[in-house]
């Protein structure tokens, strides 16, 4: 029997820190249907799993993720395609309540800029190339960048990428607040793991309260996305970490958080 490579290998640099490293070097990580199954339940299990508090997605160091995998899907009908359960896939990664880096080195196009955005964090190489050329091969963005983008970089940022097709590099995107930092690549996984080891380090509850109250008021008016954050903010007065906190900051000591 031959073994099959993993689609995502997944490893923990660090002490509550996981990493998801997409594993397709020959179709320059495109994704295909076993690819987003396999991305869909390593998230699924990092989310159940309560050591884990930070989690880094990446590609290698010539691709993060090309796209769409076009092989599988060119011949398609509208319900074969409906039956990929694509959006499924993305729910997943799109659910996950910790906080997610994504690492980025060479191109990120199509499904893979789309997967980047749903990060909290994008730490950029300079190799990195984000785009949406989905215009390009007949069709348009369908993993969330159409919402994504805009919500990132505004309508004219947003729509000159999507209906040009042309990418930015690590830098430009960067200078639009489309990555978080921009990196030279030998850097890349060095930063990214330095940027998961410090949030690590904070209240897990807390972490993940913080994650949701502002993912959940930035589709909302800025009174609902204020009533999430305060109640967010008194539910931890019921947390250990809380006390320990704030009694550590007192004690002009480190705190250690346990998670409850």
């Amino acid at each position: 029997m031959v073994d099959t490579p993993s689609l995502v290998l997944t490893d923990y640099p660090a002490d509550g820190v996981a990493r998801l490293r997409l594993n397709r070097p020959e179709a320059r990580n495109a994704l295909n249907t076993p690819l987003r199954a396999a991305l869909a339940d390593a998230f699924r299990t990092l989310d159940e799993d309560e050591r884990i508090r930070c989690a880094i997605v990446c590609g290698n160091a010539k691709h993060f993720a090309a796209g769409a995998d076009l092989k599988e899907i060119v011949d398609l009908g509208p319900a074969s395609v409906w039956r990929l359960g694509v959006q499924r896939f993305w729910k997943v990664i799109s659910d996950f309540s910790k906080p997610l880096i994504a690492a980025v080195a060479g191109p990120a196009l199509g499904g893979g800029c789309e997967l980047a955005l749903h990060a909290d964090i994008i730490v950029a190489a300079r190799s990195a190339r984000f785009g949406q050329p989905e215009l390009r091969v007949g069709v348009m963005p369908g993993g969330g960048a159409t919402q994504r983008l805009m919500r990132t970089l505004g309508k004219y940022r947003a729509m000159k990428i999507m209906l040009t097709g042309e990418p930015v590099t690590g830098e430009e995107a960067f200078a639009m607040g489309l990555a978080s930092e921009v990196v030279a690549d030998e850097d890349l996984d060095a930063r990214a793991l330095a940027i998961a080891v410090k949030i690590a380090a904070q209240p897990p509850i807390a972490l993940r309260l913080l994650k949701e109250a502002a993912l959940a008021g930035a589709d909302g008016p800025l009174h609902t996305g204020l009533l999430l954050e305060r109640r967010a903010f008194e539910l931890l007065f019921d947390t250990t970490d809380q006390k320990e906190g704030m009694k550590a900051f007192a004690q002009r000591r480190q705190p250690t958080f346990v998670g409850r």
